[in-house]
């Protein structure tokens, strides 16, 4: 009979599966080292069993003992699952950009977990790296795994992921590409690539807030570089001990959006549901095209799975709030239907400026229609009432009709975002539309930019 003796047997030997759809206009080979066959759906399995071996093994991990980390989520899982069989305690430190689902998952299999501000510095005594360590100073038996210093991190890639990899491709490999979090996945696995054939090219995937790619390039550590991002699992506001910049051949960065949206076409167009890093490896392996031959036999990793963030990248309403699902916007209509059931506002032409003021403020708008009996008869804006008020300080009861500008120009629900943009470029501030109910509604410069791609 074949069978594992437990759940620890079956992490690693994770296949390698051939891309089509996304890579059709790329001449080599590439294949996915598919790291979410892995017990705990992620390569970080490897190294959460290496790093707690090698702790038992020395000391620094006694029976009964705690186990503290602060993760993204993936290395949580897969110290859980460690946790278990060995009959340790598990308390994970994350950070509160990480998908509720991954927090969820960890509390399913037993672990605590704490979560800990974003946009902080690594060193405020807020952040998931503080806090971690200072849970790890007050908690007896306990043992602070720092999955970004602990070399068994990269050695775990070392000695499974980079010899697999070696052997799956008896040998071929040219490129390898990962995205870089901690850094023992390329660290690890690119050294034992390169001791084996230096000619391999390695290859990180970074994202923009991150000081990796800069500093492979100048040996600069740019805090400037240094901002909150979205893209879960790559990218860092420290240099983590594992990361081996002599193994990294170059880096190329992936924007949020890109990250997102390849993070949904891996889904649904290879049938690969992954997770957010994977869609960030795939546009850097697109954006690194050049580099690649016909003969080229490219391997990309894939960190982790789908599940873990149904709610962010699998959810259109996120994705459309933040700018990240490229719908199509051709018409009037389509502006506006975000904000259409907000009444129109407007001012009538006997009214004071003084009221156009307050309207502003009530409802934080910069411009508004003037009408009167017959209609819509001119416009106010920022613009118009800051000219009037440095003419006269006492311009706030002055009729409107006496400062107003020519009414805003009026199209009709089916007029196209070009013509819209071309009015506004023209010197509107605004453009109204007629709606196919005979109601006004307002389309502004923030609404066309607002759907920029």
């Amino acid at each position: 009979m074949e069978y594992a003796k437990n759940i620890l047997e079956t992490i690693g030997n994770t296949p390698l599966v051939q891309l089509n759809t996304l890579v059709k206009d790329i001449d080599a080979l590439v294949l996915a080292k598919y790291e979410t066959f892995n017990p705990g759906n992620s390569v970080k399995d490897r190294m959460a069993l290496k790093m707690i071996e090698d702790a038992e093994a020395d000391g620094r991990l006694q029976p009964g003992g705690t186990i503290i980390e602060g993760t993204s989520g993936n290395t949580g899982m897969g110290l859980a699952l460690v946790a278990i069989i060995k009959g340790y305690k598990l308390i994970c430190v994350m950070a509160d950009k990480q998908s509720k689902e991954k927090m969820d998952i960890l509390r399913a299999v037993g672990a605590k977990v704490m979560v800990c501000p974003t946009n902080v510095e690594p060193d405020d005594p807020r952040s998931y790296y503080s806090v971690s360590k200072r849970l790890a100073e007050e908690t007896p038996n306990s043992w602070y795994v720092n999955q970004y210093d602990n070399p068994s991190n990269a050695k775990a890639h070392y000695e499974s992921t980079g010899p697999e990899i070696w052997k799956q491709t008896d040998g071929k490999i040219t490129h390898f590409i990962v995205g870089v979090g901690t850094g023992g996945t390329i660290s690890g696995a690119g050294k034992y690539l390169k001791e084996k054939n230096p000619n391999i090219k390695i290859w990180g995937i970074d994202t923009y807030g991150s000081v990796f790619k800069k500093y492979h390039e100048t040996g600069i550590f740019d805090e400037n570089e240094i901002y909150s991002y979205i893209t879960e699992g790559i990218g860092e506001d420290i240099l983590p001990k594992n990361v081996d910049f002599s193994v990294i051949d170059g880096f190329t960065k992936v924007t949020d959006k890109d990250a997102a949206v390849y993070t949904q076409k891996l889904a649904k167009e290879e049938g690969m549901f992954l997770g957010n890093s994977a869609g960030a490896a795939i546009k850097g392996l697109l954006q690194l095209n050049e580099h690649f031959t016909k003969d080229d036999v490219v391997v990309v990793l894939f960190h982790d799975h789908g599940s873990r963030y149904v709610g962010k990248m699998f959810n259109d309403d996120w994705m459309r709030e933040r700018g990240f699902l490229d719908e199509e916007v051709y018409t009037a209509d389509d502006l506006v239907k975000n904000h259409i059931e907000k009444p129109l506002v407007t001012v009538k032409t006997e009214e004071l400026v003084s009221h156009a003021i307050e309207r502003m403020r009530k409802f934080k708008i910069s411009q508004i229609p003037v009408v009167d009996s017959d209609g819509f008869v001119g416009s106010v804006d920022e613009s118009a009432l800051f000219t009037a008020f440095l003419d006269d300080k006492n311009t706030g009861s002055t009729p409107i009709k006496d400062v107003m500008k020519d009414s805003f120009p009026i199209v009709n629900a089916k007029t196209s975002l070009d013509e819209i943009s071309k009015l506004i470029k023209n010197g509107s501030s605004a453009v109204l539309v007629e709606l196919e109910n005979g109601k006004h509604h307002i389309i502004t410069k923030y609404d066309v930019i607002s759907h920029i791609k």
